[in-house]
């Protein structure tokens, strides 16, 4: 068989995953501590693994609507309403999804004709790309900056139009550099948006973990709860990532559109995590507060440890990842991870991973603990004084 004539070439023309490379990579090492993993390294709250037990102990092994539990659905429009004043009807207007992930791909699949253009504004997380080219549609990149803390720019956005733009997509608190955006930001952008009669899908998976300020939902600004789409979920804050549920909040006819991809595909997110999901809203406020906190400590720490090695690194206000830059060592970013790796047993992510515009930085993960990260930054520093 010859099966490069046989696979689609869309698929052929996607890269692997540079963050799983890195992994692959560290398979072999001995001693090795990661700051690669996007994960939390808190285990799920037991009361959540217990709703799950018990789920399963009441024979919970069934399909469910294909739109999710009706009573997840209303805790996740409570949570809406509570946290970001949006209001979303839980029957038409809430889809739960097997992870973010999926979300997006049903949010592009959904509204993209072929060679529409996606705005994605980089650095960004490894999947918006691909799955925007699978969907038929073109990446158009933003570069943002590190002398701007990586936010994006409203006269940015507007230069990247085109007459076949269609997309805008906004992930912040931002993996890879742990930005945030601030609300009158949002607004400019807003404007721009509405001007160029654009849709924006909206990533807050990490809209918990924001250390300083508030969390904006894009959504709640004037006018552009009809124009976006909001993704979120329990991976991050509730340590729940192998769990596989997350949701997306839009118009009706938006959501509507994404569930008859869903329902022939993944027909519904797994009951016994929806199970879980649903016990996470209604009693894990406390234990969410917990991490949070930790993650606080922990990000005042790596960013004082990459400052005080000579690695500049601006201090993310969400999110929990660092985006210090290596450009003083005169390595790339792919020569410095693999280096540091095979010479400390350190795993970090190259920023070209996330981009062209993340070239010259490394992104690192303080979902670590404490120990793991000052013994880390020991062996950065002595791997930096040996170039």
């Amino acid at each position: 068989m010859n099966w490069s004539e046989i696979i689609s070439p869309k698929v052929k023309s996607i890269p692997p995953s540079g963050i799983r490379k890195f992994f692959d990579l560290a398979s072999g090492v001995e001693d090795v501590i990661s700051l690669g993993v996007g994960e939390p390294d808190f285990v799920t709250p037991w009361h959540i693994r217990e709703a799950a037990f018990y789920s399963l102990e009441q024979g919970d092994t069934m399909y469910t609507s294909n739109y999710g539990l009706l009573e997840l659905r209303r805790e996740i429009a409570n949570l809406l309403s509570k946290d970001y004043h949006l209001n979303y009807n839980p029957d038409n207007e809430i889809l739960v999804t097997v992870g973010v992930s999926e979300a997006l791909d049903l949010a592009l699949r959904t509204l993209l004709k072929d060679g529409e253009e996606v705005l994605l504004p980089e650095p960004s997380y490894v999947s918006y790309e691909p799955s925007t080219l699978l969907a038929g549609g073109k990446v158009v990149r933003i570069p943002t900056k590190e002398e701007d803390n990586f936010k994006l720019r409203a006269e940015d956005v507007k230069k990247a139009i085109t007459a076949k733009t269609k997309v805008l997509v906004l992930c912040y608190p931002n993996n890879p550099t742990g930005a945030t955006m601030d609300k009158d930001d949002l607004l400019e952008i807003a404007e721009v948006v509405k001007k160029n009669d654009l849709i924006v899908l909206s990533d807050e998976i990490y809209s918990r973990l924001t250390y300083e300020g508030e969390h904006t939902s894009f959504a709640t600004l004037p006018g552009m709860k009809e124009r976006t789409i909001v993704f979120n979920g329990f991976s991050k804050a509730y340590a729940m990532t192998g769990w596989r549920v997350g949701y997306a909040a839009a118009p009706e006819p938006v959501i509507k559109a994404m569930m008859k991809i869903h329902q022939y595909s993944m027909l519904c997110a797994p009951i016994v995590s929806q199970k879980a999901a649903l016990e996470a809203l209604r009693n894990g406020e406390v234990e969410v507060e917990k991490m949070v906190k930790s993650y606080n400590q922990r990000r005042r720490v790596i960013v004082k440890g990459f400052n005080d090695l000579g690695l500049k690194c601006f201090k993310p206000k969400g999110s929990f990842y660092v985006f210090p830059s290596i450009k003083s060592t005169g390595l790339s970013s792919e020569e410095f991870a693999e280096r540091l790796l095979k010479e400390e047993g350190v795993v970090v992510i190259p920023g070209n991973v996330f981009g062209s515009s993340g070239e010259g930085f490394i992104r690192c993960s303080y979902a670590s603990s404490l120990d793991n990260i000052y013994e880390a930054l020991t062996r950065i520093e002595r791997f930096v004084n040996k170039l």
